[in-house]
């Protein structure tokens, strides 16, 4: 008995961080803190991650809060900074992007953190993840300028990858 409740317990509170996520983002909706707000926060909190959990999988347990700690930093600031380098690039007369084609070899096994590794990749300004290629174990990027296609992807590997592999494996 003790173990069927500690399943259901777990499967309705499988997914804590999308839970409070949607209870944050319900109050930010309603601009208002008030009781009825709070509760129905609460009640979608953990009824919407429970109904799509067959669709999102298990949660995932996270190994290392200092890395993503870490890895949500550097993924700031390389928004923050390719936001200048694309503005700079568009808005000069003068300079002409150099397109290209970055294939970036995967190491990272796990689904959830090669799919957040193409998001991070997509999000920053500059590059789109266009394929993720499973039977070649790489990501093709397209980068809006880049001269040097190999520095990019081990710069990409180095700063994305490696602290994904540290969290999902």
């Amino acid at each position: 008995m003790a173990t069927t409740e500690a399943v259901h317990g777990k499967r309705w509170f499988g997914h804590p961080i999308m839970s409070a996520m949607v209870a944050a983002g319900w109050l930010t909706l309603q601009q208002a803190i008030d009781p009825g707000n709070v509760l129905t926060a609460i009640v979608l909190g953990l009824v919407i991650p429970r109904v799509v959990s067959g669709f999102i999988g298990p949660g995932v347990s996270l190994k290392s809060v200092g890395t993503v700690l870490r890895l949500s930093g550097i993924v700031v600031w390389d928004i923050i900074m390719s936001n200048i380098t694309v503005a700079k690039l568009a808005l000069s007369p003068t300079r002409v992007p150099q397109p290209a084609w970055v294939p970036v070899p995967l190491d990272i096994q796990h689904p959830n953190g090669v799919a957040l590794f193409a998001s991070i990749i997509t999000m920053t300004p500059g590059t789109v993840s266009c394929i993720v290629d499973e039977h070649r174990r790489e990501i093709l990027v397209h980068a809006l300028d880049c001269d040097d296609p190999v520095a990019a992807a081990r710069d990409m590997k180095a700063r994305y990858e490696a602290p994904l592999r540290e969290i999902f494996e």
